[in-house]
């Protein structure tokens, strides 16, 4: 099969640089890029006015199967993430059983393979039933596919196992991905702890909570050697720490997801828990700190998060679980909220090269040679977010009714279109 892509402008977030350009794929692979392409029985998509990139890439997602199959399947996890132009994503171990075991890893891998042409990059837990006691077999796990090893939704809460983790994962150069949370301090707090917080009379998560750990990670990743990657960095302190440690040479990485660069604390009063997530929405001096630390390069990566539950779980703020769907509209509020602040090459840098580099995958780039995971989306398209639209099975969006603009239009993997707008 071939497949043409005409007229559109071409990221290339290798060099940070975009211009028009054609693509010939070919068989599942990028064969020929260039201006004034032509190929005989080839089909040709149309992409004047559109804007053409590599297939995003998340590093950090939840699919929920096996165990939560009424929250998210892989099935319609896979199809949310093409609708929202991801062709590679990771997901996280805390599904039932954990992802800790060779059994679970292989049938994630079997289900994905045979839901569509997303790549899927499971990550191992780092202890067995992600409990923070006993480290998992990291050497068998990675020869059997495991991309990194987290035991997020839950904090490694004991600094000796983690120090241990990370002293294993440097043996054979594994990712170790950290939760980031004082479960002491967090306690059962709801959102953000505040002046907000204390206003409506909901119990807070300080920012400390995540700080202490994050910068717990930041030694013992100088310490160690190992390679450490930051989940969820949400406040001006962690940018900061991440900062600082990188200029002392620790191999660190993390991301930031689009929710803690668009929504603050203010979004609990307005949308109650659909805005419930962990951690929670910050203030407006985080989300500053947050933009300028994508800006500088401090935070390397955008990622989802994508936390899908049903629609009944979310009804009470207080019972309800933390999180909500993110593949269907991640790009578009990268494009919508960081518009002024970074470029599109810089947006979609931290959405496909640096992810692929993180996880150290083949992807996040448009070569000849490389297998064709593209996305095409128009950046001018204005859109209303509807929840009860999305593919993936969880509902739940803090973004309902908002305007949103840039649309995916096709999604590509391995050459097939699997996402068409």
């Amino acid at each position: 099969m071939m497949l043409l892509i005409r007229g559109g402008v071409l990221i290339d977030p290798e060099t940070n640089s975009a211009g028009s350009a054609d693509i010939l794929i070919e068989d599942g692979k990028v064969k020929a890029l260039g201006s004034g392409l032509s190929a005989q029985n080839a089909e040709v998509i149309e992409a004047e006015g559109l804007t053409v990139a590599p297939g995003l890439f998340d590093v950090h997602c939840h699919l929920r199967e096996p165990g939560f199959e009424y929250k998210e399947d892989i099935k319609s996890g896979l199809s949310a993430a093409a609708k929202g132009g991801f062709t590679s994503v990771a997901c996280m171990p805390n599904t039932r059983p954990v992802a800790d075991n060779e059994k679970t890893l292989l049938y994630i891998t079997e289900q994905a393979r045979k839901a569509s042409g997303v790549n899927v990059f499971p990550i191992a837990a780092i202890t067995e039933g992600s409990l923070g006691l006993r480290l998992t077999d990291m050497e068998k796990l990675s020869s059997l596919g495991a991309a990194a090893f987290s035991d997020d939704g839950r904090p490694v809460p004991d600094a000796s196992v983690m120090r241990r983790a990370m002293l294993r994962a440097k043996e054979t150069d594994a990712l170790i991905i950290s939760h980031c949370e004082d479960a002491a301090l967090s306690g059962k707090g709801v959102m953000n702890e505040g002046i907000l917080s204390k206003k409506l009379g909901y119990k807070g998560v300080p920012g400390s909570s995540e700080e202490i750990i994050v910068a717990r990670e930041a030694v013992l990743a100088l310490e160690t050697g190992a390679r450490v990657h930051i989940a969820h960095v949400s406040t001006k302190t962690s940018v900061e720490i991440v900062r600082f440690a990188k200029a002392q040479g620790a191999r660190l990485t993390c991301e930031t997801c689009p929710h803690y660069f668009s929504l603050t604390e203010d979004s609990i009063e307005a949308k109650g828990a659909l805005a419930k997530v962990n951690p929670p929405l910050r203030t407006e001096k985080d989300i500053e700190a947050v933009i300028g630390g994508l800006k500088d390069g401090t935070i390397d990566v955008i990622a989802t998060d994508h936390a899908p539950h049903s629609k009944e779980e979310k009804l009470n703020l207080i019972t309800a679980p933390s999180g909500f769907s993110g593949f269907e509209t991640a790009l578009s509020i990268s494009l919508t909220y960081l518009n002024g602040r970074l470029t599109v090459q810089e947006i979609i840098s931290k959405l496909t090269i640096n992810p692929a580099m993180t996880l150290r995958r083949d992807k996040g780039i448009i070569r000849e040679g490389k297998e064709a995971d593209i996305v095409i989306f128009d950046p001018e398209a204005v859109w209303e977010v509807d929840g009860d639209q999305f593919l993936s099975k969880g509902k739940n969006t803090p973004y309902n009714g908002v305007t949103l603009k840039g649309k995916v239009v096709y999604t590509i993997a391995k050459g097939n279109v699997i996402y068409k707008g």
